[in-house]
């Protein structure tokens, strides 16, 4: 039966940019890397569940619709502040529904990104 939960699988027709975003922008580590951008591995801890990112152009696509990805971080404004000074467009964090406060983007593909 399943014993743990392995990756995410995200096909892009611009993985190389896909990368850069989640790696520079984001600043998740690249735990995996390929010089043609195809199967990186990015995550926080080996031998956890990461994002791994394809080209879409020469596997397909991997799922069928968006997926919505969540991070943590340490100081919502401070990472909505250092966000928009890399040119992300995104809104202020907001209380959200349940009580705490999230920050909600895009990814380069259109992937939701909820940073809490």
């Amino acid at each position: 039966m399943i014993k743990r939960f392995h990756c995410v699988n995200i096909s892009s027709k611009k993985p190389k940019e896909l990368v850069i975003f989640y790696n520079e922008i984001l600043g998740v580590p690249i735990l995996e890397f390929d010089k043609n951008y195809d199967g990186v591995s990015l995550g926080f801890i080996k031998d956890a569940p990461v994002i791994i990112i394809w080209d879409e152009t020469k596997w397909g696509k991997s799922s069928e619709g968006k997926v919505n990805l969540v991070f943590d971080c340490d100081d919502l404004d401070e990472t909505y502040i250092t966000l928009k000074e890399k040119g992300v467009e995104l809104d202020p964090p907001k209380t959200a529904v349940w009580g705490g406060k999230e920050l909600p983007l895009l990814d380069l593909d259109g992937n939701k990104v909820l940073i809490l």
